[in-house]
């Protein structure tokens, strides 16, 4: 099995991963803030990588330092504007919002790239905004949990497109703990207004510690290792089935209820995430090259 199947196989365990925290947070969100939730959730999964291999950032050159920089800013930002959203939304929905970045992520790559976008990724936009409407539309506008949510996901789009660029499989781990650390710092800024306060009980503290390390550290180092061997787009489609995997769960083992709206609504986004990927397109359409130093 090459290391590129590899890497696929690798994101569709992390996608079941972040899919899973979607009903968790929904209900720790109840008795807790947002940016308080993250900004332990981070710390604890920053603190545990540098205890796994305390050189990894010393070892990071000074531009991929400020690389890393850039990409914890984006995706504790993210974090930030995504879980805020859930909030405001059903944790099925959200799910599929989020997964939204998966059409993002070629659009937003070929702007900056300055590349052309084909008539396949604009069909894929029209089925995943018309997906999108399925789903969140309460009357003829947005509710504010959609919209942030979908906020996030371009963040998140961001993202993916700058680990592309810049990971490779020496620096995944340095990048991923520096990363780690700048977003439990983004998130910590976030509570300072607030105050700041602690999950309340033990099984609140179970919770956020599997999301910590397993969706957090975890998911982030396989994330850095295999978009190290994939290009943006094709990591992001590898990552389709996260909001598939988080309405299973929502549905499985939190309060969610399978609806029409949930079922049509899915599956043109997801329509749409695939298409991306399956629609004939120019060789270097929609894609990041893996850039030096």
């Amino acid at each position: 099995m090459n290391r590129a199947r590899v890497a696929v196989l690798a994101l569709l365990a992390v996608a079941a991963a972040w899919g899973s925290t979607f009903f968790l947070t929904k209900d720790l969100l109840t008795r807790m803030d947002v940016a308080d939730y993250l900004a332990v959730r981070f710390l604890i999964a920053a603190v545990a990588l540098i205890l796994v291999h305390p050189p990894a950032i010393s070892k990071l050159s000074r531009l991929d330092r400020g690389r890393g920089v850039a990409l914890g800013v984006t995706y504790g930002i993210a974090q930030l504007v995504q879980t805020e959203g859930l909030r405001h939304t059903s944790a099925s929905v959200s799910g599929f919002v989020t997964g939204m970045y998966v059409v993002f992520t070629p659009l937003l790559a070929a702007v900056i790239l300055r590349h052309r976008i084909g008539r396949w990724a604009w069909i894929a936009v029209g089925l995943a905004t018309i997906g999108l409407g399925v789903l969140s539309l309460r009357g003829l506008s947005l509710g504010t949990g959609e919209i942030l949510t979908l906020a996030s996901a371009g963040l998140y789009a961001l993202h993916i497109i700058g680990l592309g660029a810049w990971s490779t499989p020496s620096n995944a781990f340095g990048l991923s703990a520096l990363q780690m650390v700048v977003i439990t710092a983004v998130c910590a800024i976030g509570a300072i207004p607030g105050g700041f306060s602690l999950p309340s009980g033990g099984g609140d503290w179970v919770r956020v510690i599997y999301m910590a390390l397993v969706a957090g550290a975890l998911a982030l180092i396989v994330q850095t290792w295999a978009q190290a061997h994939l290009t943006p787009t094709r990591a992001a489609i590898a990552m389709t089935m996260e909001p598939v995997f988080a309405s299973v769960f929502a549905v499985l083992f939190g309060a969610d209820q399978v609806t029409a709206r949930l079922l049509i609504g899915g599956a043109l986004v997801v329509s749409a995430m695939y298409l991306v990927e399956l629609a004939p397109r120019r060789k270097i359409e929609a894609e990041v090259q893996h850039l030096g130093q």
